[in-house]
């Protein structure tokens, strides 16, 4: 915990505690829920235009990811575009506010949805690309892992204060006395989310140091094309193994991002949990997320990023299965918690093996092609989840389309090979 002392490794990992509020309040537990059963009005139809628009989003990610990798490599600090995507995040998910519950106002939910994943993935690759900076080559997978856990407890904190002050237990309002005419109690959710990101980003961009700002002529951009070029070919001949990787990595994790898109639908629409069923659920899985990163982080760094992953997906195959079929909720609830303890390690582990993968010199450029690679497919699983959950009319057939990209990515990983040990 020594390196809990070092104020910027601290302020890097705090990003994590930040942005973690956008995957629990706004793109799986809250807002999610609100659109399909508030604006929309029919869960099923919710879930698939919410499908789509979550893909149509990650398809502008896999365009312009790599892209901007490649000119903040050139550029020099990571920073500037980092702040600006931060803002573009935060605004609209500020703007979510006035989604009112009314079936008029679901393009208008969709369009800030859609603006609120392309700002929040294109920052994380920035982010994540920092990461080899900040942190001892012997403990990359032990710091991504911590910031994963991070997260995940930063996430859980404002699920509790969303479940207590704003949307409140039982038949009582919350503690702010917020009403639930025209669900704003559960609009104002939004506010908190935009306000917890703002406040715990800050010490990134005071506390953890930049890179110098390269000297360049004109054709800065030109520049970057063409690096973003060269590096493309080199990956997928000299460097087939990071190739590989990207394309494994792509698919599983677009199986866990379908996941966090459609599992508060999913916990609504096929067990009937109410909005107070669903922020409780969604704490204990929080919490179990929480401790399954901060436990494998040091395992990474042992026995290496892949065993990780592996041990992890194979679990999660397991449990997905148990969770399709369940009728109980209760036996739902005990397997999706569980399923908790092996998402963060995926997540993590796959981070810091990208990471001790990529030169320093192009880490931002490949943790773009991280994200172009993930998001080049990301429409795949919201769009097989919204296509069988609308032709058959049920969630448990969408969420099969997870299960699967799961199983092909670990089929695929396995032909890779962590050439850098830690």
């Amino acid at each position: 915990m020594t390196l809990f002392k070092n104020r910027p490794i601290l302020s890097w990992c705090l990003y994590d505690w930040a942005n973690s509020v956008l995957a629990t309040i706004i793109f799986t537990f809250v807002f999610s829920v609100y659109f399909s059963r508030g604006i929309v009005g029919d869960e099923v139809l919710g879930s698939a235009y919410w499908g789509y628009a979550i893909g149509i989003a990650g398809g502008i990610v896999a365009l312009t990811g790599p892209i901007l990798g490649a000119i903040s490599d050139a550029f020099g600090p990571r920073k500037p575009l980092l702040l600006g995507l931060t803002i573009l995040t935060i605004l609209s998910t500020i703007a979510m506010f006035w989604a009112m519950p009314d079936p008029s106002y679901t393009l208008y939910a969709l369009i800030l949805v859609g603006l609120a994943t392309i700002g929040f993935e294109l920052a994380q690759s920035q982010y994540n690309a920092m990461l080899s900076d900040i942190a001892p080559a012997d403990r990359i997978g032990r710091i991504s892992g911590w910031a994963w856990s991070l997260g995940y407890f930063g996430g859980l904190i404002c699920l509790i204060i969303a479940l207590v002050a704003f949307i409140g237990l039982g038949d009582g309002t919350g503690l702010l006395g917020l009403p639930e005419e025209d669900s704003l109690n559960v609009r104002a959710t939004c506010i908190l989310a935009a306000i917890w990101y703002l406040v715990f980003a800050l010490p990134l961009f005071l506390y953890v140091p930049d890179r110098k700002q390269i000297p360049h002529k004109k054709g800065l951009i030109v520049e970057a094309f063409q690096s973003l070029w060269q590096t493309i070919k080199t990956l997928f001949t000299t460097s087939g193994n990071v190739g590989r990787f990207l394309i494994a990595s792509a698919i599983y994790r677009d199986g866990l991002n379908t996941l966090f898109t459609v599992g508060g639908l999913y916990a609504a629409g096929t067990f009937g949990m109410d909005f107070q069923e669903i922020l409780i659920f969604a704490i204990g899985l929080n919490i179990t997320s929480g401790i399954g990163a901060f436990a494998f982080a040091y395992f990474d760094d042992v026995k290496g990023a892949k065993p990780t992953i592996v041990i992890s997906l194979l679990a999660l195959i397991g449990l997905g299965i148990g969770i399709m079929i369940v009728e109980d909720k209760n036996t739902f609830l005990i397997l999706a918690l569980a399923l908790g303890l092996f998402i963060g390690p995926v997540q993590a582990s796959s981070r810091s093996m990208m990471a001790r993968l990529a030169p320093k010199d192009a880490s931002t450029e490949l943790f773009g092609l991280y994200a172009m690679t993930g998001k080049s497919i990301a429409f795949t699983g919201p769009l097989l989840f919204a296509f069988l959950t609308q032709i058959t009319d049920s969630q448990r057939w969408g969420i099969s389309a997870i299960i699967a990209l799961w199983v092909i990515g670990l089929i695929l990983l396995m032909r890779v090979k962590e050439t850098t040990t830690p």
